[in-house]
């Protein structure tokens, strides 16, 4: 929740006027390092956002994530009924697997988006970058997956994106 990204997309918004809650995935809070499975994680994901709903009914919602959270907003995205969804980092393939070949491509959850998204790539990301699609943004600046290095790219490119999606924040 302190990757550089993530701080630079939350100041981005608060700046915008919006409210922001930074969410810490489950399997990290238990102490892990690799994820739980999708349906796990998207029903913990999906608990918190009707959790906060509660708080600010009617209030448009955009979601987002880096890495893996970004997956998991977009598969959320129209169950939780984003208004928008900010990925960082969307991981298009995951690591070869053991015997070399390659895992499935990761593009079918970021086009079952419904909403306007926005995608803030590394040049050099090794799980590849998408490809820009109607209602989708792909920004590509310099850097890997962990885009550390590219935090004011990354706030700007949210800045931009936000005043288009929720001008009246």
């Amino acid at each position: 929740m302190d990757a550089p990204d993530l701080l630079a997309a939350r100041d981005a918004a608060v700046a915008a006027g919006l409210r922001v809650a930074l969410v810490e995935q489950p399997y990290r809070v238990a102490g892990r390092r690799a994820p739980d499975r999708a349906p796990a994680l998207d029903a913990a994901w999906i608990a918190v956002v009707k959790a906060l709903r509660a708080d600010a009914p009617g209030v448009p919602l955009i979601v987002g994530g880096r890495s893996s959270g970004a997956r998991v907003a977009c598969r959320t995205s129209g169950a939780v009924g984003a208004a928008g969804v900010l990925c960082l980092a969307f991981p298009m393939t995951g690591r070869p697997r053991r015997d070399g070949s390659p895992t499935p491509s990761r593009l079918p959850e970021l086009d079952g988006v419904d909403v306007p998204a926005l995608v803030v790539q590394g040049d050099r990301d090794p799980f590849g970058v998408p490809p820009p699609a109607p209602g989708r943004d792909v920004v590509v600046v310099a850097g890997d997956h962990s885009l550390r290095r590219a935090a004011g790219d990354v706030g700007a490119a949210t800045a931009t994106w936000l005043r288009r999606v929720a001008p009246a924040a």
